[in-house]
């Protein structure tokens, strides 16, 4: 709508100063006609806004002009107000600031949207960390922070999984990303997309070098690319196994990752069958938790591989002192 548009105009200017026209318009999505228009509706109004033609020219408010407009609707009033992973504030160490910005925000609003606000933030919470997801290895985001917002490259000794000793990597990072409660550098190496985790770093080193990323690739490209390489990770191979229907609920939240194809259950008999996928065939081993409430029926080496796991804890507690 028009109008939007004009209080978006209007919210820009007073927000960034001047503005070019054709910044004004590829942010909005219109033609820079449309935002001469616009200039035209805003100064017929009573607002001072001028354009200045020219290499540098652009638009802009008469200095000292201030609106306080804010333009929020009552949805968005209550968007602002859903905290939604509230740890990464902590982590980033902006919980104060936070608070801050959403009382200044609060006294902004419109008066009739503040209950509604308040109301939200009250109801409505945002817990981006999974269930029983295990004791977090504590986390120092500053240096990696610091590369972020200083444009310049990191030095790290990061451990990998299943590793005791840290390599060494130089990166030019994009940004961090906060993915169900953990933290990730989103960074190239050498020019390829690589994911590290926060807390494998064991130390991060601020480089004088200033960051050498890929033209026109922002955060959010490298990310998507770097998801979906995880996501669509092909699996070693297929398990096929047999549930009891009492510990359903609990074998789908425990196995979600390798999950294929939801239990088929009858309704009928006391078992459901599922299907899973593993890289590696000792990653089987996780279903011996299930003790007798879970059978395997294929592959035979799956079989094979808990067969041998089992032998291996009784004769651990078998073995005399």
């Amino acid at each position: 709508m028009k109008s939007d548009r004009l209080l978006s105009i209007l919210l820009l200017l007073q927000t960034r100063g001047r503005v070019p026209a054709h910044e004004l318009a590829e942010r909005l999505e219109v033609s820079v006609r449309t935002i001469y228009r616009d200039i035209e509706a805003l100064s017929a109004s009573g607002v001072p806004v001028y354009a200045e033609r020219g290499r540098h020219g652009g638009i802009e408010l008469l200095a000292g002009f201030r609106t306080d407009v804010t333009g929020l609707t009552a949805d968005e009033s209550r968007a602002l107000f859903i905290l939604a992973a509230q740890g990464a504030h902590a982590a980033l160490g902006l919980d104060a600031a936070l608070g801050s910005a959403l009382r200044k925000v609060m006294a902004a609003l419109p008066a009739p949207h503040r209950p509604a606000a308040e109301a939200t933030s009250r109801r409505i919470l945002v817990d981006a960390t999974r269930w029983k997801g295990g004791p977090q290895s504590a986390v120092d985001l500053d240096t990696l922070q610091d590369a972020v917002f200083a444009d310049r490259r990191l030095r790290l000794h990061y451990r990998h999984s299943g590793s005791t000793t840290p390599r060494t990597y130089t990166v030019d990072p994009y940004g961090l990303v906060s993915k169900a409660g953990v933290w990730y550098l989103v960074a190239d190496r050498r020019g390829t997309p690589r994911l590290f985790r926060a807390d494998r770093v064991r130390s991060a080193t601020l480089l004088p070098d200033p960051v050498r990323r890929r033209p026109g690739v922002e955060l959010a490209d490298v990310w998507e690319v770097l998801r979906r390489q995880v996501e669509e990770r092909p699996g070693g191979f297929e398990v096929t196994v047999r549930v009891r229907r009492d510990i359903l609920d609990m074998f789908q939240r425990l196995t979600a990752s390798a999950l294929v194809a939801l239990p088929e259950d009858d309704g009928e008999s006391p078992w459901a069958t599922a299907r899973l996928s593993y890289g590696f065939v000792r990653e089987v081993r996780q279903l011996l938790m299930f003790a007798d409430r879970l059978e395997v029926l294929e592959p035979p080496e799956a079989r094979e591989e808990l067969v041998r796991a089992a032998a291996s804890v009784t004769e651990l507690y078998r073995r005399e002192d």
